[in-house]
């Protein structure tokens, strides 16, 4: 999530790893389990079905609703695959590609990745002409600095905090719909055409921040507040016809959209149908049969465990499996300002109660995911895991007891966790696992779209969650500030940092890695950082996942997307044919 001198760090890792990159929260266990690297089908570049044919509808599989389309607000995936690749596009974006190409960026709405001054405290972005919302109105600079505003409002939380952490004098900022807007010490807009931002300190990977959505325009005559999310206005390949939310959203083509100012969306497909109605076996029936209409479809979620077996062991099945490294790190967060997880030692105590083995069969076994041990994912320690614990994969559940004793928890004590429903098989492994050492657990289980929404309201948060991080684009400097950074905690709202962990010389060291311009220092840096942290144990690292999709034997250009935490890059899907 930020790269500021992390640029050649980042340059370095795409060179050297396969491993994928995501993007924001996850939470953890939503959809199902994991796939592995046996069900990926190469075929020359990696595309499982080659290019797609123009035309035809293309269905997605889900069984559940987006939790927010606003792109002020939209941080989780794969709904920022969803927004981001069909709805709207950014200043600039990541290049549709598998592999280290995937981590390219690329000029979006600008004409190129913006032109650093002063430094790297200022970047000047110049959109390209002729670009339209899905209306015909123009879309203007203007509309890219309110939706950057829009990030900053109460109203609209949940979104990426790049600009709050970013911009200069936003200081006490609230956002744009009481009619506050940013001043030009912050965001210039000189003309509709240019965009200049003001940061608080150097950024050199400022060119990849404004890939995210708040970096996306929204028209102020459109603004609806909290309905915004129902239908933003569309400045890329498709538009909502139609959305009933839980249900189905049917996507049409933006007429208003130029294929020749978009190197990246190809926009296949003349119709998208996302049906959310179903659940997670049913889906995988569905496309392991490949009858009908199925034969177009694609899978939104993570082929559920129980059908991994019959995907495997059916070569028809597995070549149409696209499973690849997500990048991404399944936590079990504490919170830390709740009683007993505010006592730092029972917070250790937990990273050798847990059987992350036991969690990580649960996810679909061994093939599919490797035990995390530590909190940044491989692709951000140079390609090669860091076990900090030394710990065993199943525990150390007397080492966990000596621990809850010194902390004065001889006999273990009660807690609650919260996970949507389909974590719940994983949940129960943590659960069984933590009665080994005294340790009852009250297990809640709620809809994936209102984890986040719970555990961010610091008056309804349990004890602990199954949640996860992804960075947001391949630098290390992605990760940890975004959620171990004690300033950026809300009361309600709070998004990143849901362990609510602040420890001033954290926060400290965040900042004085930020102002490094030595990579390999940097890189060292974020690698101690990390490790003093763990000692801290806001949250104990469980499974580095991949990401198994299963997709109908008609489709065409899926492949795991490198920057979308291996969800398929929804920029080429579609048809192999159309009749």
């Amino acid at each position: 999530m930020n790269r500021r001198s992390h640029v050649a760090l980042a340059a370095a890792i795409a060179a050297s790893l396969t491993l994928g990159l995501g993007a924001c929260s996850s939470t953890g266990g939503s959809t199902g389990g994991d796939g592995g690297q046996a069900g990926v089908t190469t075929q020359g570049n990696g595309i499982i079905g080659g290019t797609p044919v123009k035309g035809g509808t293309l269905t997605i599989l889900s069984n559940q609703d987006f939790d927010q389309l606003d792109p002020a607000r939209n941080w989780t995936m794969p709904v920022m695959d969803v927004g981001v690749r069909l709805l709207y596009r950014t200043l600039t974006t990541f290049k549709a590609a598998p592999g280290a190409d995937g981590l390219k960026a690329e000029p979006d709405l600008a004409t190129d990745l913006g032109t650093p001054s002063d430094g790297a405290k200022t970047w000047t972005f110049h959109l390209k002409d002729g670009l339209k919302y899905e209306d015909g109105t123009p879309i203007v600079a203007d509309d890219i600095k309110y939706n950057v505003e829009r990030s900053f409002s109460a109203e609209l939380a949940g979104g990426p905090d790049y600009a709050a952490r970013y911009l200069a004098g936003t200081d006490g900022y609230q956002g744009p719909l009481g009619g506050q807007r940013l001043g030009k010490d912050s965001i210039e807009v000189p003309d509709t055409k240019t965009i200049v931002f003001h940061l608080k300190r150097p950024v050199a990977e400022f060119s990849q921040t404004v890939t995210l959505p708040t970096f996306s325009p929204v028209p102020v005559a459109k603004e609806t507040g909290a309905n915004y999310s129902n239908h933003p206005v569309s400045s890329g390949p498709y538009k909502i016809e139609s959305y009933d939310r839980g249900k189905r959203m049917v996507l049409v083509r933006n007429t208003n959209w130029d294929a020749a100012s978009d190197t990246v969306r190809k926009a296949y497909p003349d119709k998208i149908v996302v049906d959310q109605t179903l659940k997670g076996t049913g889906i995988a029936d569905r496309l392991i049969a490949d009858q009908g209409d199925d034969k177009n479809a694609i899978s939104y979620v993570d082929l559920t465990p129980a059908k991994m077996s019959e995907v495997l062991t059916n070569p028809d099945v597995k070549s149409r499996l696209v499973s690849e490294n997500g990048g991404c790190t399944t936590m079990l967060d504490m919170n830390t300002t709740k009683a007993p997880f505010d006592n730092a030692k029972v917070r250790q105590a937990m990273q050798f109660a847990v059987d992350k083995e036991s969690f990580a069969a649960a996810m679909g076994g061994p093939a599919f995911n490797d035990i995390a041990t530590t909190y940044l994912p491989p692709a951000l320690t140079s390609g090669a895991p860091v076990d900090h614990f030394m710990t065993k994969p199943a525990g150390d559940p007397d080492k966990a007891k000596q621990l809850l004793s010194e902390a004065g928890f001889p006999n273990g004590f009660d807690t609650e966790m919260i996970t949507s429903t389909g974590g719940k098989q994983q949940a129960e492994a943590i659960q069984a696992a933590l009665k080994r050492v005294g340790v009852n657990v009250t297990i809640t289980t709620v809809d994936p779209t209102a984890v986040n929404s719970i555990v961010g309201d610091k008056d309804k948060q349990p004890g602990l969650a199954q949640l996860g991080w992804c960075p947001d684009y391949p630098s290390a400097a992605t990760f940890l500030p975004m959620i171990y950074d004690g300033r950026q905690i809300r009361d309600k709202g709070n998004n990143g940092n849901m362990t609510r962990f602040n420890d001033p010389a954290v926060n400290a060291e965040l900042d004085r890695i930020a102002a490094m311009d030595d990579l390999q220092k940097a890189n060292a840096a974020w690698l101690d950082l990390d490790a003093k942290i763990m000692d801290a144990s806001p949250a104990v690292p469980l499974v580095w996942q991949k990401k198994p999709l299963l997709v109908g034997s008609n489709v065409a250009g899926a492949f795991g997307s490198p920057i979308w935490s291996a969800q398929i890059d929804y920029a080429t899907i579609g048809l192999k044919s159309v009749k």
